[in-house]
């Protein structure tokens, strides 16, 4: 689930390791008395304000953000509701989805976009389906988007609009809603973008009157029934993280960076050097959270490819003056960067 990415410091990181063979549902978890209760109130009241008091979204705690289809029921991640399981979360995935109020409000219109969509059954509209597309296309997790496609709005990080019509739809109806924003200045060399937008907003205006057709509020992995531990669900297979996908052969790249940035030409002999593989870690946080913005490339796989390159900068004990860190920082992020792009685009690293 979207403005760069400065997020706010995430909690110290998580101790209690005796937690992890507890199940979920034993942690006690709730909305009520955490940081998500004046979020959640404060989106209510955004709701109000945009006139949409017809539909009454349910909130729960589950395993990720979402809507089971065909409810009105809002799912937030667990991990949210506690700072010690946010930065659990941080450490072991590297990327959270809603780490301050302001990103989580981000998510919670664009889950109220499916809410709207299943409780009126939008998907079922000819004009819906000729803007967006059929609902029963292919929902495929691995999606390339094209960076900066004027046919999309920008809302999640990573082009997210372009993951589904379900998602396109939700996206354009979460920039719709969200207050203060201009969105036909904002889209206005956005011809297609523009035009979703325009629907959304005739089609809001209709719908604010009707009762919702599907008022469901049934759950779906309510964090009060997962029987299994915080270890099982941070358990993931090693492909799921791209670990065969790390490119071979960028030695020269991280020399041609390191190499260029530890020349002592103009410098004192005795200027300090620091490892190349101690910034690339520090750098990491901030590459999973931008690169995964722009480009679309997940957080997971990014956190595999720094990994591998900071290992190799080690191996090939790569270092920079300390005095040239900012070069160094801009040229290994170009070179993530470039590296991403190349995987969303034609699915490897590397031609």
């Amino acid at each position: 689930m979207f403005v760069a990415m400065s997020a706010q410091p995430i909690p110290a990181r998580f101790h209690e390791t005796n937690l992890w063979s507890t199940p979920i549902r034993d942690l006690g978890l709730t909305i009520e008395g955490t940081r998500l209760e004046p979020i959640v109130r404060q989106f209510q009241e955004e709701l109000r304000q945009a006139g949409l008091t017809r539909v009454q979204p349910r909130f729960y705690l589950s395993t990720e953000w979402g809507v089971p289809f065909e409810t009105v029921a809002i799912a937030i991640p667990f991990y949210l509701a506690r700072p010690d399981l946010t930065a659990l979360h941080a450490e072991r995935v590297g990327h959270v989805e809603g780490f301050d109020r302001a990103d989580v409000l981000r998510y919670l219109r664009h889950e109220m976009g499916h809410v709207v969509n299943y409780a009126y059954r939008l998907y079922e509209d000819e004009e819906w389906v000729k803007q967006f597309g059929s609902i029963t296309q292919p929902y495929n997790e691995d999606y390339r988007p094209e960076p900066f496609s004027r046919r999309y709005v920008r809302h999640l990080p990573g082009w997210y609009a372009q993951k589904h019509p379900d998602e396109d739809w939700s996206e354009t109806f979460a920039v719709w809603m969200t207050p203060g924003l201009d969105w036909r200045t904002e889209y206005s060399s956005w011809p297609v973008a523009a035009a979703k937008l325009a629907f959304c907003d005739r089609l809001m205006a209709e719908l604010k009157a009707q009762e919702p057709v599907v008022p469901s509020t049934e759950l779906d992995e309510d964090v009060g029934d997962i029987e299994y531990s915080l270890d099982h669900y941070y358990r993931s297979p090693p492909d799921s993280l791209g670990l065969g996908d790390t490119p071979r052969g960028l030695d020269g790249a991280l020399r041609a960076i390191f190499e260029d940035l530890g020349s002592t030409e103009g410098m004192s002999l005795d200027e300090p050097m620091v490892p190349a593989d101690v910034l690339i870690r520090r750098l990491e946080p901030a590459l999973l959270a931008n690169v995964f913005r722009w480009t679309g490339h997940f957080p997971e796989r990014t956190r595999v490819l720094v990994r591998f390159l900071g290992d190799r900068a080690a191996q090939l004990k790569q270092g920079y003056a300390a005095n040239r860190e900012a070069a160094a920082i801009v040229a290994f992020t170009t070179l993530v960067t470039g590296l991403a792009m190349n995987y969303v685009q034609r699915g490897s690293y590397l031609p």
